[in-house]
């Protein structure tokens, strides 16, 4: 099965990226980066989640990001669904923190359960038709709307969902042009939106 290792992210200052993850949300995050600088406007066409147990951990991880320079999109805040919010690093990828629990339980940390890379997507049929042939296996769908697949142990989670109700979910306009300025290590291949992956052994090398 196709697996996602990591996340590869172009960014103008790599010393600074690396610096505001780890300070931010933690060492062991499958994210890298690369020096890079392609031509991008408005949003990207993805988002980054953090997943964690309980609202007391977004908070944490929301002020950490915005103390390492982030910008809030939205403000944590509870929905029908959980509890979060989202920010803008500052290398321009944006970032939804978010729970299911409504309630803490235990004393705050910055412990991430998992971390899923959402794609905003033209097609969700078409890109989960896609997806599937690449040998990743359906594990939640919702007709036209959503979809997630499974992940291995560590892997980095995959979801799709529609251009312009990923955007609002992250508070942001759907528009933009140019590179995502991404790269999905895990596969040889470029989906239908221009999502390019890359075998991990060489992303790692980046």
């Amino acid at each position: 099965m196709t697996a996602i290792e990591f996340i590869t992210l172009d960014v103008a200052d790599t010393e600074a990226a690396n610096r505001f993850y780890t300070n931010a949300f933690g060492a062991d995050l499958r994210i890298r980066v690369r020096p890079a600088q392609p031509a991008t406007t408005g949003f990207r066409g993805y988002t980054l989640s953090l997943i964690v147990s309980q609202p007391a951990n977004v908070d944490l991880l929301v002020a950490a990001a915005l103390d390492g320079g982030a910008t809030s999109l939205k403000p944590a805040a509870k929905s029908l669904w959980g509890y979060g919010g989202s920010v803008r690093a500052p290398d321009g990828a944006i970032w939804t923190i978010a729970t299911s629990s409504k309630k803490d339980t235990e004393p705050a940390s910055r412990k991430v359960d998992d971390l899923v890379l959402s794609l905003g997507v033209d097609d969700v049929v078409a890109s989960k038709r896609f997806y599937a042939e690449q040998g990743l296996a359906v594990g939640k769908s919702f007709a036209r709307m959503y979809v997630e697949f499974e992940s291995g142990e560590g892997s980095v989670k995959l979801a799709l969902n529609r251009r312009r109700a990923l955007a609002k979910n992250a508070g942001v306009d759907p528009g933009g042009t140019g590179s995502h300025r991404l790269t999905i290590g895990g596969g040889a291949f470029t989906d239908p939106d221009g999502f390019a992956w890359e075998p991990a052994t060489s992303a790692a090398k980046q």
